[in-house]
């Protein structure tokens, strides 16, 4: 995130702010950034006196506020780095007045995560206003993760292959800090420069690289049943890593996605990945999936995989087993 990127720039140039209030609903970036403080805002002889760590949980506006009108000992500043902040989300507002006055001498970094504070009321406009920084950590969407964890990687000298970015995000979902213990594990075995594979994920964190959601639709699309069946017996094998509701979620976008494809009148192989939202080296398999399955029988699947939805969530089928509901879908897409 380029903003991230520019606070720890200022920061190596010397060019501190006197708040940081760090906010919103992705919390792997806050973490970073204050763990960077940590580490670097002040040298180890300094830390002793200069820095300290309060917990929202265990204290009130008003301590904060004290802490913060402190004078550095021996140092140019005091750090003072309040964790779980969003605790006290129900006085945040009393931090304005301090806000409009910061002490020169200290950096407060306050870490408020899975929320945000109001852009119209007054702590807002204060920190706006008197020279320091909010930096809001968006959550990002499924479809944004692959780029991210290419990102991350390239920052470190590896790379990754879209199908191995799939698995991960598969498995782990979109959780950021989650994604990236994994991946520094991976960094730990690997030679600077390997590239990630599918094998790698499989051999080092366990996850199948045959037997997925990505490999199920992928089945699907070219309309291999017999694989499809395989894969859905090993996951009623496996229900707690492979539930019903999370397959059944993301096999409906990716017939959403084939349906979309059908719409489109520009099959540019750059146009198709910006409006499915998907790695230009997965078009091909919506191109060919296209080709599988007319606009009618698309629909049709979606239609199906509704229900298949309402009765995973145990309405009309409270004890259908994963593997029924599934095989269900596969009958209906193979025209039978």
């Amino acid at each position: 995130m380029e903003q991230v990127k520019k606070i720890v720039g200022d920061i190596k140039n010397g060019e501190v702010k006197p708040i940081y209030f760090l906010m919103g609903e992705e919390p792997y970036y806050i973490d970073s950034l204050a763990g960077y403080f940590e580490d670097h805002l002040l040298t180890e002889e300094e830390k002793g006196f200069n820095q300290s760590v309060l917990y929202g949980r265990d204290v009130s506006i008003e301590d904060i506020v004290a802490s913060a009108k402190r004078f550095p000992m021996m140092a140019k500043y005091q750090l003072l780095i309040v964790k779980e902040a969003q605790d006290l989300s129900r006085t945040i507002e009393k931090l304005a007045s301090y806000a409009e006055h910061p002490q020169p001498s200290t950096i407060l970094v306050v870490c408020y995560k899975y929320k945000k504070i109001d852009k119209r009321k007054k702590l807002y406009k204060a920190i706006k206003a008197n020279g320091s920084e909010i930096f809001e950590s968006k959550k990002l969407y499924d479809n944004q993760v692959p780029e991210w964890i290419s990102k991350v990687l390239r920052g470190k000298k590896y790379t990754i292959t879209p199908k191995a970015s799939l698995l991960l995000v598969e498995f782990l979902g979109t959780d950021l800090a989650k994604i990236n213990n994994e991946l520094e594990k991976l960094q730990l075995i690997l030679p600077e420069g390997s590239q990630i594979t599918p094998e790698l994920i499989e051999e080092n964190i366990g996850i199948s690289k045959d037997f997925n959601n990505f490999e199920l639709q992928k089945a699907l699309g070219e309309k291999d049943f017999k694989k499809a069946f395989r894969i859905i017996d090993y996951f009623s094998q496996n229900p707690k890593e492979h539930p019903v509701l999370q397959t059944t979620a993301i096999l409906y976008s990716y017939f959403t996605k084939i349906l979309k494809y059908h719409s489109l009148s520009n099959l540019d192989k750059g146009n198709v990945a910006k409006t499915l939202g998907v790695n230009p080296f997965f078009v091909k398999d919506y191109s060919v999936a296209a080709r599988n399955y007319k606009m009618k029988e698309v629909s049709g699947i979606i239609a199906k995989l509704r229900e298949l939805d309402a009765k995973g969530k145990g309405v009309g089928a409270n004890s259908a087993l994963t593997s029924d509901l599934f095989k269900e879908l596969l009958i209906k897409a193979s025209g039978h």
